[in-house]
């Protein structure tokens, strides 16, 4: 009996902090806000990073949707559980040298715990997502951004529906379907593309909030051919 005790004692002194106590799921919900700016809950929704829905159980590097592995990640072997997310949140670059995820780690083994109780119900298949991860614009008066779910870009105001776009020496000229026309910094204007379900219709770029700042935004195409066509230099 005293010699089960010990190997028991033992045991539990070599396990994770994290995984020796239960998480807090509400606690982990807000800390997932932080992994929301890369990381959808929704299944095969990818943004920077990979969708997280069905996550336990599943080979790193394999979701087939998700094009933007590193090479270390997909022949890392590693399968995704309590232990092996545990220790890939305290570090991600010490556990799979050479992958390209942008995170130093979670060092607060109690912080890890909830965010591992939130994210272990969220991705469960079937569960509905609890948080969405992009900013969207509340018309062109608030380029400022704002949180809320992700914005259906078939589905947007006047304000955010760009009709032209013209270029002069360092300058963006994009005018909008409620006739306004604002002036960018070359360097403060991306241009991205969004071939989703949500993403714009073809021919209909999308101007939403982009940073902090109300002179950056980005414009978004439903295809790259569009972004050639659709800019005109003129001054």
């Amino acid at each position: 009996m005293k010699r089960n005790l010990i190997i028991v004692l033992v045991t539990v002194g070599f396990m994770s902090p994290s995984l020796a106590e239960p998480g807090d799921a509400a606690r982990g919900q807000q800390d997932f806000r932080a992994c929301a700016a890369c990381h959808s809950l929704e299944p095969d929704r990818n943004m920077t990073g990979p969708s997280l829905a069905g996550l336990w159980g599943r080979k790193a590097g394999t979701l087939s949707s998700f094009d933007r592995y590193s090479d270390a990640l997909k022949s890392s072997g590693i399968l995704w559980n309590d232990q092996t997310l545990d220790q890939w949140l305290i570090n991600p670059q010490r556990m799979v040298p050479d992958n390209v995820m942008p995170f130093e780690g979670m060092k607060n083994s109690g912080a890890r715990a909830d965010l591992l109780a939130f994210l272990k119900e969220a991705t469960k298949s079937g569960a509905t997502p609890k948080q969405s991860a992009r900013t969207q614009m509340n018309g062109m008066g608030g380029m400022m951004g704002g949180g809320g779910s992700d914005p259906n870009l078939k589905k947007i105001e006047p304000a955010q529906k760009v009709k032209a776009i013209t270029y002069c020496r360092d300058t963006y000229r994009v005018t909008t379907a409620d006739g306004k026309t604002r002036a960018f910094w070359e360097r403060n204007l991306r241009f991205k593309t969004d071939s989703s379900k949500d993403g714009p219709e073809a021919g209909a770029p999308a101007i939403m909030a982009a940073g902090m700042m109300g002179d950056r935004a980005a414009v978004i195409f439903a295809t790259p051919e569009e972004i050639g066509r659709f800019i005109q230099s003129r001054c």
